[in-house]
């Protein structure tokens, strides 16, 4: 298990090198690595002490500044054989480095019929039937309370102000309960179906073992997901990492401009 002082030593390394604390912490989803490119600093994982690497495609490993915010360009999943733990090192390392405010993008499939491929949708609740938990273990009482809110896990303030900041600029945003899949696997047409079932609009292998380690820390959440495709046997057609890499890349200039007026917002 991690100590506080490695939590320290990479918040350190963070603050250091991009010249100061943030507020404000955006995490890239797959495909979206390359939504920003004007900034302040770049600071490669493999330079932050108790960094995991990604091995995911399209998941650069950096860590970006501007101004307001840092912006993760990569993030890890389960299916790389990371623990819950590992994979949210980063979580309260930024928390350290001054983060209040934690941006979580995906690219998810749509089990909702009222969701498409392209869409933009917020994150209102997740579901975790993996039987995993990043806080299994352990408590470490300087973070936050081993038991712990989880009503509001996605912050309903900063929904508001990501629904404000969309109709701004004219971007139509969905929104749906996310269901969290460890993968590398896609989902069965059965497991959809149950997905569907149990209240799951979008599913993906990502995001849900963040948030919960944020709001554990007292971190507010914002979930956004892009849509890239249909789960399987709800469009028909298969599904593949290609489609996927390339849904997100054709709606990254819509969500560019969101998540830049979010930030701006927030």
């Amino acid at each position: 298990m991690y100590k506080r002082e490695d939590y320290e030593a990479a918040a350190h390394v963070i603050t250091e090198r991009c010249g100061g604390e943030r507020q404000i912490a955006l995490v890239l989803g797959s495909g979206m690595g390359r939504l920003f490119e004007e900034v302040s600093a770049v600071l490669p994982y493999s330079e932050i002490p108790h960094f995991p690497q990604p091995t995911a495609p399209a998941h650069r490993g950096e860590l970006l500044a501007t101004d307001k915010a840092f912006i993760m360009c990569g993030r890890f999943h389960r299916y790389e054989g990371y623990t819950p733990e590992e994979l949210t090192f980063y979580v309260r390392a930024l928390r350290l480095a001054g983060v209040r405010k934690l941006v979580l993008t995906n690219a998810a499939g749509a089990v909702s019929p009222a969701l498409r491929p392209g869409d933009i949708a917020l994150i209102s609740d997740h579901i975790n039937l993996s039987g995993e938990n990043p806080l299994i273990g352990r408590n470490d009482e300087s973070f936050g309370e081993r038991f712990f809110d989880m009503s509001e896990a996605y912050s309903p303030k900063l929904r508001r102000k990501a629904e404000e900041c969309a109709k701004r600029l004219g971007t139509e945003l969905k929104r749906g309960v996310y269901f969290y899949m460890s993968g590398p696997s896609y989902e069965t047409p059965a497991e959809v179906r149950a997905i569907a079932a149990l209240g799951g609009d979008l599913v993906g292998m990502s995001t849900v073992f963040e948030c919960i380690a944020a709001r554990h820390c007292g971190m507010e959440v914002l979930g956004i997901s892009c849509v890239t495709n249909m789960a399987c046997g709800v469009g028909g057609a298969a599904v593949s990492a290609d489609d996927v890499e390339k849904t997100a890349g054709e709606s990254g200039e819509r969500l560019r401009c969101l998540l830049t007026e979010i930030i701006k917002s927030i």
